[in-house]
């Protein structure tokens, strides 16, 4: 199953167990749960709903996996020719990293098969 939910001005497409980064939330701590309740659209692999605007009762759930998630560090430049001008720049935006827990969306049912965490049987020796 996956979802299609909005938050600040950024839309993510996601099933279960996704780890996306979002905008840095301050208040948040590792291992508290957000709720996500704007989906736009959701679906499985038979079927699917699309909101308008949104889907009504629909919540996608996810962990705070790291609080504070730095991004890559982007370089600014600034350059005249000829006059002696430089300047140089860089800036490092702060993301907080999220585990995707659950998708309850009503009136779909998941139907991913689920991972089974059955130990796996020890080979057999032959007897010679």
């Amino acid at each position: 199953m996956y979802a299609i939910f909005e938050d600040g001005s950024h839309q993510y497409r996601v099933t279960k167990g996704d780890r996306l980064e979002v905008e840095y939330r301050k208040d948040l701590k590792v291992g508290e749960t957000v709720r996500f309740e704007k989906v736009l659209a959701a679906g499985n692999s038979s079927t699917s709903s699309i909101g308008r605007p949104v889907l009504e009762g629909a919540i996608v759930q996810g962990e705070i996996v790291d609080a504070e998630f730095r991004a890559r560090k982007i370089e600014v430049g600034k350059f005249k020719r000829r006059k002696g001008y430089i300047r140089h720049n860089g800036h490092i935006q702060l993301h907080t990293q999220i585990r995707i827990t659950e998708i309850s969306v009503p009136g779909l049912v998941d139907d991913t098969p689920a991972t089974e965490s059955t130990p796996a049987a020890a080979p057999e020796t032959a007897a010679v």
